[in-house]
């Protein structure tokens, strides 16, 4: 998968290759990321930004951690050959203050807790969706957790078995 990635009002860091990082561990839980024809941008950005994108584009008069914005279908995703034209996944955003916010409420630091959320909005693009069902949201967080922890990264959401 390749990553446009784009930092605007975070903190001096590379988050570029956390981002990277982040891609590549979504891509050993969930294989069809691993495709090198998909391509994803990721921004680095504030939540002023983050509030317009989701009032324009979701409806919602709020900042958010993350925003996801796929442009494949998750059966035309399965469906692609490893040989192809590039194909767009989709967008990212993050959002600097809450994100530091809720990092510094889960007392995380936020580089694991951004690559959560980068992992999270990735798993989004490929069309996981944790808003359906309580089973789909368990299966999608065993793909967050399992991803971070290849990363090295504990449990977002507590201890479990």
């Amino acid at each position: 998968m390749d990553i446009e990635i784009d930092v605007e009002h975070w903190p001096e860091q590379d988050w570029g290759d956390l981002g990277l990082k982040a891609a590549d561990a979504a891509a050993l839980v969930a294989p069809e990321m691993a495709l090198s024809r998909l391509s994803v941008s990721l921004l680095f950005t504030n939540d002023a930004e983050v509030h317009t994108l989701n009032r324009e584009w979701r409806g919602k008069d709020k900042p958010t951690n993350v925003l996801s914005f796929p442009m494949l279908s998750r059966e035309y995703l399965l469906g692609l050959a490893p040989e192809g034209p590039p194909e767009m996944l989709g967008d990212l955003a993050l959002a600097y203050e809450t994100c530091a916010r809720e990092a510094e409420e889960k007392s995380s630091p936020l580089e694991h807790h951004a690559a959560h959320l980068i992992i999270h909005g990735l798993l989004h693009l490929a069309g996981y969706d944790h808003e359906t069902s309580p089973k789909d949201a368990d299966a999608m967080e065993a793909l967050e957790i399992a991803a971070l922890a290849s990363m090295g990264i504990a449990d977002p959401y507590g201890d479990r078995d």
